[in-house]
């Protein structure tokens, strides 16, 4: 058999050398302030470039104090609806809000109590798979990677529709209220099918119930006992609307823009999300976090002793702990200066959790960190504006005490986003007519084409056909009748 016993995953020295050649064509970092390129298309103060204009969701972190801009408490607006004030609403009145969260992300408004009961129903009855769809996709070739095989079954799902590249709004509403539904079933299936193959544990794969919330059904597919506390679900539910959206800047509903511009299907444009938010810069931030806080706590035996917590987080700015990068994860946010308000909204929870699950303890040494982090950063960077924790810093630590896997992290992120991204999927085709396409100049010192026998390395004694000429002068090139004769012999 051909390749038979070859490793496709080994990174040979030819491959090494070749690499270097690639790193060996680096911009120098003059030449994007030379041209004033907006890196990460964000300017030198850290605000984004204009790229479009959005309905779904808006992120504040500045105000106007007599004409100058001057950092403020962050705030989060869905649907012009401060995130703050929705939270409160659906606590009050003992509800669970995701799926109140999702109505008011795609379609403007918040709805009344007959339009939200009808929505559950219709969510609740695409909450299942195409038939054999999980023994022939889920549990064939499970990966090691949850947002991998979420992906994966995502594009799968193109082939089982009828109308996968109709871009008519009620076709992609259908498709979008579809993924949402199912994005528990693909990523929760998927772990279970991993856990079976590759740690040969006991396969377990429940339906969902139509009785439960969104958030309850997550729990009760994902536990082998199905069981779960009230405030375990609560605190669940929170975090899926917390992380349903997030403005249209973010990088994975971006990507969803651009996408969906080209005019390509949802199932593609939802997979391209998907390989953005699996990225650790963006929704992999939360596992780099807990990863990072089991470091401190190896490091740190008194979690009690600050002078101790400010040193191990001295040692991170220098590079000096953990992986060396000279982050501090969870502390710091693109647009957020003094607070972000998912985790100022979502503290008090992980508070009441960590009390009933006896982390306490541990708690608090977040909290120190949270405190500590800032002022150090501010101390030893230059900072165009504040820092504080953003919600990635306690969603890692809520999931481990709700005993959720590792695995799961992010495509739980993805559970919740894709009421987001559906949402700006639908914004994208309805108001835009023309394919997203930034310009990029070209920095390349112009160069000559040179024959293959005169190009550095050739061997003189080569093949006849690869020897020099012995006329000094090449011929001219007749590039319609080397395409004639290529023809000629097909």
């Amino acid at each position: 058999m051909p390749n038979e016993g070859f490793n496709f995953s080994e990174i040979t020295p030819e491959m090494r050398a070749l690499a270097e050649k690639c790193t060996a064509q680096v911009i120098p970092a003059e030449l994007y302030a030379k041209y004033r390129v907006n890196r990460g298309l964000r300017d030198m103060n850290g605000n984004g470039v204009l790229a479009g204009l959005t309905n779904i969701s808006q992120v504040t972190a500045k105000k106007l104090v007599d004409g100058v801009e001057t950092p403020m408490d962050g705030r989060l607006y869905y649907q012009g609806i401060d995130v703050q004030d929705i939270v409160r609403g659906f606590l009050a009145e003992e509800r669970f809000g995701f799926e109140e969260t999702a109505y008011l992300l795609l379609f403007g408004e918040l709805p009344n109590q007959q339009e939200l009961a009808d929505f559950c129903a219709l969510l609740k009855s695409y909450q299942s798979l195409p038939p054999k769809f999980t023994r022939d996709v889920i549990m064939k070739a499970p990966s090691r990677d949850m947002m991998n095989t979420l992906s994966r079954s995502v594009l799968t799902l193109y082939s089982y529709d009828e109308n996968p590249d109709d871009l008519s709004i009620p076709n992609v509403l259908r498709q979008c209220l579809k993924l949402i539904a199912q994005f528990p079933l693909l990523a929760v299936y998927g772990y279970h099918a991993y856990n079976h193959y590759e740690k040969d544990q006991s396969l377990i794969i429940h339906p969902t119930d139509k009785n439960l919330s969104f958030a309850e059904n997550l729990l009760h597919i994902l536990r082998t006992d199905q069981q779960y506390t009230p405030l375990e679900a609560r605190i669940l539910d929170l975090a899926l609307v917390l992380h349903a959206e997030h403005g249209g800047g973010n990088n994975s509903s971006f990507t969803v823009h651009v996408v969906s511009s080209s005019g390509t299907d949802t199932y593609s444009a939802v997979a391209a999300a998907l390989g953005s938010l699996k990225g650790p810069k963006h929704g992999g931030a939360n596992i780099r976090v807990c990863q990072m806080m089991d470091d401190l706590k190896e490091n740190v035996p008194n979690w009690g002793d600050e002078g101790a917590v400010t040193d191990y987080l001295s040692r991170l700015l220098d590079k000096e702990a953990f992986d060396r990068s000279g982050l501090i994860y969870g502390i710091g946010h693109a647009v957020y200066s003094l607070s972000d308000p998912r985790a100022v909204v979502f503290e008090d929870f992980v508070r009441q959790l960590s009390a009933a699950k006896g982390r306490d303890e541990e708690y608090q040494l977040y909290r120190s960190v949270a405190r500590i982090a800032p002022e150090l950063i501010s101390e030893r960077r230059r900072m165009y504006k504040g820092v504080s924790a953003n919600i990635d810093f306690y969603s890692g630590f809520v999931y481990d005490m709700l005993n959720l896997p590792h695995e799961l992290f992010t495509p739980i992120f993805a559970i919740s986003r894709i009421a987001g991204w559906s949402a700006h999927r639908i914004e994208e085709l309805v108001a835009g007519s023309r394919i997203i396409r930034p310009a990029y100049k070209s920095v390349s010192a112009r160069k000559s084409y040179v024959p293959l026998y005169q190009r550095p390395g050739t061997v003189p004694d080569g093949p006849e056909e690869l020897a020099a000429p012995e006329a000094a002068e090449a011929p001219a090139v007749d590039a319609a009748a080397i395409a004639e004769n290529i023809f000629n012999q097909m």
